[in-house]
């Protein structure tokens, strides 16, 4: 009997450049894309859609108004996904006998609803959205009501619901990024039997718990009930309260809820936003700030005072504080925004200084790193860089996807996932686009490599692995992230401690050890995982690695096991 393949079909609404499909096709490649939809209102050039279709192909791609897509035309699926703009979500009017609700024209939270209404019982098991950090505080006038009408709305139709507002740099990535993501599974999924107490799967047992870890800050628990109808809830939820009862951390189920604020905890390896930056040669001149140029840029990030008259002749005065003139180099980026294009100097553009002295804005491929797409990815020779800009000011940081996407996985199928498209890689369209038809044939900047902050222990165990000849050319290619695996557990010797291991150098025979890598897992595992085609469902250790850096040389080792292993600590290579 053929053993059955993990495959969840997404459905990817207001879709962008991809954001949510490069995650979760950097989790595993059971994650397939079915179908999509992205539209820019107000524009005639669709250049997100240009953009998405050129990396992913036109198949299942809509380029029409939500609005107008009736839902017969979207495919069944088991996921939908997308980042729908943060709007006022207030209800206007009830819908005659189908029990559901319609907002305001053109607010499309109530497209998602509509959707998932009337797919009926063949609406996906899962949901997973993202929006603004203020969705949770929303409106001013009525603190938390539009995240109320949401999560009602979607426990009505069978939801358990779970959110986290989600700094990336909190957890290592190269953006101040501040978003709220949630996730829900409808009562007969896979995840929703394992939900039992609702304070243990906020705060540890989780899906986001275990994507992003986090402490408890004291006093902020909160545990109430979402009553009457959703127009009830827009008419009355917390009217009259100062503050959001909803935390950044919380559980819905069957309109209960169970929120808390989170103080997340990491202590892996951080990007910065000069990490991020290419070698100055590579930059085209007029992404330089010339000398002339230079005090409007000044002006705009300093602190000021400024008396003006309002509308209705009131005399005030507009201040604002100074900010950083040039950026850190040495932290995550400020949170990037749409406007982050063009030559005009502006307050909220980010402005860096080079090794010679110049100032510069950021090109788009750095714009592209910090939000962890691959190089290139808005590349596309009807595109221009402003727009790029722009398209990436509208964008979510993949990596957040990623790891959210890898906790839905082990959740749904008890399994570790593996994927042949890590996020980091291009994506090409298929049926396969000439992108050499993008390039600047001048010079490439893919060789400018992302850099990271750490510190190296050299009191940590590192093991040293050999690599197979059909294998070197993968570990031979330094990417950012990459998988070995060992050979037959049986022949791994028991001596090493696994639990002691940190670190791996692979080695090429011939040449011995030179890249460091950090071990971010280890597991069981097989080689079917990545290459079914050759069945080998053998049980071999499995280590997904982080590349760090290299040495200058490369330096012989003895291999102490089987001439295949050697278990050691890191100062002794690194002396």
């Amino acid at each position: 009997m053929k053993k059955k393949k993990n495959n969840i079909k997404v459905v990817e609404l207001f879709a962008g450049v991809g954001g949510f499909r490069i995650g979760l096709e950097g989790v595993s490649d059971a994650f397939q894309t079915i179908w999509n939809n992205q539209w820019e209102p107000s524009t005639q050039h669709q250049d997100a859609s240009l953009v998405y279709t050129a990396r992913f192909g036109a198949k299942g791609h809509s380029n029409k108004d939500i609005n107008l897509v009736p839902t017969s035309d979207i495919p069944d699926h088991d996921l939908l996904v997308g980042g729908f703009p943060c709007q006022d979500y207030s209800v206007a009017a009830t819908l005659s006998k189908s029990g559901g609700i319609e907002g305001k024209k053109g607010v499309l939270w109530w497209q998602i609803y509509r959707i998932l209404l009337e797919k009926g019982d063949k609406r996906p098991k899962y949901v997973f959205f993202e929006n603004v950090d203020r969705l949770i505080n929303s409106p001013a006038t009525q603190r938390g009501r539009d995240f109320a009408i949401i999560l009602a709305s979607l426990s009505d139709l069978g939801y358990i619901v779970e959110w986290r507002v989600i700094n990336a740099a909190d957890y290592g990535m190269p953006q101040r990024r501040r978003r709220t993501y949630f996730v829900g599974y409808l009562n007969d999924s896979a995840i929703a039997g394992k939900v039992k107490e609702m304070s243990d799967w906020t705060l540890f047992d989780g899906v986001l718990a275990k994507a992003f870890p986090f402490t408890k800050k004291e006093g902020t628990l909160s545990e109430f009930d979402i009553v009457g109808s959703i127009q009830e809830v827009s008419a009355n939820f917390n009217k009259g309260k100062k503050d959001s009862p909803f935390g950044n951390a919380g559980l819905m189920m069957n309109r209960h809820i169970y929120s808390v604020d989170a103080e997340p905890v990491y202590d892996g390896t951080r990007q910065t936003l000069g990490g991020n930056l290419v070698d100055e040669e590579f930059v085209p001149e007029e992404f330089f700030i010339s000398d002339e140029e230079l005090p409007k840029w000044q002006y705009e990030k300093g602190a000021k005072k400024i008396n003006r008259v309002s509308k209705e002749g009131y005399e005030y005065v507009f201040s604002e504080g100074g900010m950083a003139f040039p950026d850190y180099l040495d932290r995550p980026s400020r949170t990037m925004i749409t406007g982050e294009g063009g030559t005009a100097p502006s307050r909220f553009k980010h402005v860096v200084q080079t090794p010679s002295g110049r100032y510069r804005r950021l090109i788009p491929i750095e714009l592209e790193r910090l939000n962890m797409f691959p190089d290139n990815h808005t590349l596309h020779p009807e595109v221009s860089d402003g727009r790029r800009a722009f398209l990436m000011g509208n964008a979510l940081v993949c990596g957040i996807v990623e790891q959210i996407g890898k906790s839905l996985y082990r959740f749904i199928f008890d399994k570790e996932p593996v994927s042949t498209h890590p996020i980091h890689l291009q994506r090409d369209a298929k049926p396969m686009l000439d992108l050499d038809l993008f390039r600047n044939d001048e010079k490439t900047i893919l060789i400018n490599r992302i850099k990271k902050q750490y510190s190296l222990d050299k009191t940590k165990h590192l093991l040293i692995g050999l690599v197979k000849p059909d294998n070197q050319k993968y570990f031979l290619d330094i990417e950012p992230t990459k998988i070995y695996y060992t050979g037959k557990t049986r022949t791994f010797p028991s001596t090493i401690a696994l639990n002691k291991l940190y670190y791996f150098m692979p080695y090429i025979k011939g040449k011995g050890v030179k890249d460091l890598y950090l071990i971010r897992i280890a597991r069981i595992g097989n080689k079917a995982e990545i290459h079914p085609e050759s069945n080998d469902e053998e049980p071999r250790l499995v280590f997904e690695l982080e590349y760090l850096e290299s040495l200058p040389e490369y330096i012989p080792i003895h291999l102490n096991y089987l001439r295949t292993y050697s278990d050691t600590v890191l100062g002794k290579v690194f002396k």
